[in-house]
């Protein structure tokens, strides 16, 4: 006999959902036609954890980046970004919380102490960053040790927001892709299993595959959204720093959403 996912028994409820989405387009990018659908019905809130840039120097992969953003001002374009998400969110009649914690690409940390003058930091900033690269450091998954502090407090904060919305379900990145940040997140909403959601990371999706094994070990199975996907493109082009950056060919691919739900469907 097959039981209703996890998902199936809420959409029926009404009660609050919580998306938690690591950057400033994350859960849009992911879970865009399940919110909107479900943002008449329910409130639905979505909490950005990490939404700020840090002052330079930057390591040539932040640089990078900003220059695919096509701007040389990290903190200009995380203004911008904040600004996209908020008129996003509304549109959609979607409450949102950014959290404030500094993206990984800009992560600094404590300066040792044979590094002596900041003009190491300047010469070469990777060796201030607890990130001194994006492939071999942040896309390949490596939690460092450093963000203990970061991963405490988000902790606390997920914590005060779980109590303080009611929220029936809980969302997070399934880390398809392993950018540190979204395995960090995704950390924080598995600390409230009873209520956990996994959703497949896009557009990493598109050439990567989830972690079937970690996804086993906790007893998930997959489960597809598709209602609503052609308002989705508009949605992420809202997103105007980021789209043409993720999207170069300027084709957002119409893809349903996965989710990632107890496999037996009963829990």
């Amino acid at each position: 006999m097959t039981h209703p996912s996890r998902i199936e028994r809420s959409l029926t409820s009404g009660a609050p959902w919580l998306f938690l989405s690591p950057h400033l387009d994350d859960a849009v990018l992911s879970c865009g036609a399940l919110m909107e659908a479900q943002a008449r019905k329910r409130p639905i809130i979505v909490a950005t954890l990490f939404t700020e840039a840090s002052p330079g120097p930057h390591t040539r992969a932040a640089k990078s980046f900003l220059r695919q953003c096509g701007t040389v001002k990290a903190g200009e374009l995380y203004a911008a970004r904040r600004t996209e998400d908020r008129e996003v969110l509304m549109d959609m009649g979607i409450q949102f919380i950014h959290l404030g914690e500094v993206d990984a690409l800009f992560r600094r940390r404590r300066k040792p102490t044979w590094l002596g003058s900041s003009a190491w930091d300047r010469l070469l900033p990777e060796l201030t960053h607890r990130y001194a690269t994006y492939r071999f450091d942040i896309a390949l998954g490596r939690v460092s040790r450093g963000d203990k502090e970061v991963i405490r407090h988000l902790r606390d904060e997920v914590a005060a927001l779980m109590a303080q919305t009611q929220a029936e379900l809980i969302f997070c990145p399934a880390g398809v892709g392993k950018h540190v940040d979204h395995l960090i997140t995704r950390e924080l909403g598995k600390g409230h299993s009873k209520n956990l959601v996994m959703y497949s990371d896009f557009p990493y999706d598109l050439v990567s595959r989830p972690d079937e094994a970690h996804l086993e070990s906790l007893g998930y199975a997959a489960w597809a959204w598709d209602t609503g996907l052609a308002a989705k493109p508009s949605r992420i082009k809202q997103y105007a720093s980021q789209a043409n950056a993720l999207f170069p060919e300027g084709v957002i691919p119409l893809k349903p959403e996965i989710y990632f739900v107890p496999g037996h469907f009963g829990a």
